[in-house]
């Protein structure tokens, strides 16, 4: 298999990609938190977690590290943290699988533009690189072609054929260029980091 690398855009090019829409499933599913330094204009920038536990959630370490929540444990390689919330234990805990390559997937999350809760629909495609200052190489993601906006990242990615939990949204990217050939594979993708990547970490950082 080839060596890929994912070229991240942010917001250089807008706040989203795809497709993604309101819904009142993301509400049941995942909760938004506010993160960055609000201010008299009412600024700031929003985020998302997932509920796992009476007392504990999961959601991106960029959104953890400028959240409100005290966070209980950073992944080592992964954009990932737990941090302390009081969630209701209805539907706790949540059943988790990992996905693969070809999977139907729904993505859940908050919306910056809209501070609504918001869902899209994809398929996964690849799994890639990706290096920033919050993922080491080692943390392979899944790049799907479902819609997210920003405020996503920390929202939850489920199994569309049996409604479990396959990973965590961190970002999005313009494009996904092959590392030799320099070739564009595809454009405009959800970045997600799959449970296969912190099953092990999460269960310790739970149990501990």
């Amino acid at each position: 298999m080839q060596r890929l690398i994912v070229l991240m855009v942010w917001v250089l090019t807008g706040c989203s990609v795809g497709h993604y829409e309101y819904s009142k499933e993301a509400q049941k599913r995942v909760d938004m938190t506010v993160t960055g330094i609000p201010t008299v204009l009412g600024l700031g920038t929003l985020g998302t977690t997932i509920p796992l536990t009476a007392d504990y959630s999961l959601t991106a370490a960029h959104v953890a590290k400028f959240s409100l929540y005290r966070v209980k444990a950073w992944h080592p390689e992964c954009d990932l943290a737990v941090v302390y919330h009081k969630n209701s234990e209805v539907n706790l805990p949540p059943t988790f699988r990992n996905s693969h390559i070809g999977d139907r997937v729904n993505l859940y999350g908050y919306s910056f533009i809209s501070a609504m809760p918001v869902s899209s629909s994809g398929e996964n495609l690849i799994n890639t690189t990706l290096a920033n200052s919050w993922n080491k190489a080692a943390c392979v993601v899944v790049a799907a072609n479902a819609g997210v906006v920003k405020g996503m990242s920390g929202g939850a990615v489920y199994n569309a054929s049996d409604d479990t939990l396959a990973g965590v949204i961190v970002g999005y990217s313009d494009r996904i260029n092959d590392n030799k050939s320099g070739k564009t594979l595809y454009k405009n993708v959800a970045l997600y980091v799959p449970y296969a990547r912190f099953e092990s970490w999460l269960a310790q950082a739970v149990k501990s």
